[in-house]
């Protein structure tokens, strides 16, 4: 029994405490789920690349305008920031959600189908939802009306923020999340929150990490230069190709040796390789292209250095030489485990504790990670499977067959409204 008030204790010192709004967010949220559903089915028939966001920009920020907020747009070239203002002073929390949508040609079989088509690395390609941004602006907006309702009672404001190019542009060295930040988006910000949706979870659950939660991603560019020769007396050359394939496996003890995974995996994946173009001649040179996932500073330190040291090496010890890349893309996700702490009843309340389920790393990237750098956030997986489905063969995120079930939705709205205002009412 002391156990037990011990725990009791320790949770209600260090929980936020329970908005009283809590019901009526319950009820605005079943109001307005079908709306949310059709906003959701718009998007998804008339996706846009990243920073190509206009149409969904201006329906966004109508939206909001409509709700009587101060909007500001073309931030970070198409995003769209929305700020409510509480009846009560407290404090600046942020909600987030990504707009832009991949380049990959939709098979599903759906009214509401994917009908866009655009240019991407000189290819004509379709264009789809295939990770769920248009679930997360429809659920944001639904958020927002939701709060817009209620904002006599609010104690603090709102700040609604509607990215572009999540998923990176082709064309730009910076973006998204990350321009959003240098334009001075989080300066007033208290703490911001987000949702992905997540097809490998069930629809009415939330999945969630305390701590590094997805990876850092980093791009890996190699070229290896050797000395060109016939393929009929390959010991007159300094092969990049052998060089190539040694550079490869020595990769691979990086993660086998150098890390220490007990604590955090990481990934280094070679995803392309290019040199030669006959059958009898040992090229000049050969070009590798990878990826690199990391969960925190330190590790990413630690994997970048090994690279570099592993290849050069490798190559000198062949008479080749090597020249390593490695251009960072977005930092490592992280849930700061006080505000995970803190939060965590409000996720308990929107889901119910059997529902609220906590989740190894993932080495997905996300640039959400560039708003937590700057203020604390917590990001958290909005389940996307339908019920009873099998997630080793529900079609996965980036996919041309990616499908999301639309009856979690209202848990995403309910689940971003009480962290906003349990935020609020938590600093009384």
């Amino acid at each position: 029994m002391k156990n037990i008030f011990i725990l009791f204790f320790f949770f209600s010192i260090s929980a936020f405490g329970q908005s009283h709004l809590r019901s009526e967010i319950d009820q605005k949220a079943n109001e307005i789920e079908s709306k949310v559903i059709e906003w959701r089915r718009d998007f998804h028939k008339y996706p846009e690349l990243g920073n190509q966001e206009v149409r969904t920009a201006k329906i966004v920020a109508d939206h909001l305008r409509s709700l009587g907020m101060e909007v500001t747009e073309n931030v970070a070239v198409t995003g769209v920031v929305g700020v409510l203002k509480g009846g009560k002073p407290g404090p600046m929390v942020a909600l987030r959600a990504d707009m832009d949508a991949l380049p990959v040609t939709e098979r599903n079989d759906l009214p509401f189908k994917s009908v866009n088509t655009a240019t991407y690395n000189g290819q004509e390609t379709g264009v789809m939802h295939a990770c769920g941004h248009d679930s997360h602006v429809a659920i944001l907006m639904g958020v927002a009306e939701v709060m817009a309702g209620m904002k006599d009672e609010l104690k603090g404001s709102v700040k609604f923020i509607f990215q572009p190019a999540e998923e990176g542009v082709f064309d730009a060295d910076i973006f998204g999340a990350e321009l959003m930040v240098k334009e001075g988006v989080m300066e007033d910000v208290d703490a911001i929150f987000g949702l992905h949706i997540w097809s490998q979870i069930e629809a009415g659950k939330i999945g969630y990490r305390s701590g590094p939660f997805m990876a850092a991603v980093d791009n890996l560019n190699v070229t290896i230069s050797g000395t060109q020769a016939h393929g009929a007396t390959p010991w007159s050359s300094v092969d990049p190709i052998v060089t190539a394939s040694q550079a490869v496996m020595g990769l691979q003890t990086i993660l086998s040796r150098n890390v220490n995974i007990t604590e955090n995996p990481a990934v280094v994946t070679i995803g392309a390789i290019h040199g030669g173009i006959r059958h009898n001649i040992i090229p000049e040179e050969v070009k590798m292209i990878g990826t690199i996932r990391t969960f925190g500073d330190e590790q990413q330190v630690l994997v970048h250095r090994r690279i570099t040291e592993v290849i050069t090496h490798i190559a000198e010890s062949a008479g080749a030489k090597a020249d390593v890349q490695i251009e960072k893309l977005y930092p490592s996700t992280v849930n700061p485990p006080e505000l995970t702490q803190k939060i965590t009843p409000s996720m308990i309340a929107a889901a119910g504790e059997e529902n609220v389920i906590a989740m190894p790393p993932t080495t997905g990237a996300e640039d959400f990670s560039f708003f937590q750098r700057e203020k604390p956030g917590f990001f958290i997986f909005l389940g996307g499977m339908k019920k009873g489905g099998d997630p080793l063969t529900t079609p996965s995120h980036h996919t041309p067959d990616f499908f999301i079930d639309e009856s979690g939705f209202i848990l995403g709205v309910r689940a971003l409204s009480y962290f906003a205002v349990d935020y609020m009412e938590g600093l009384d």
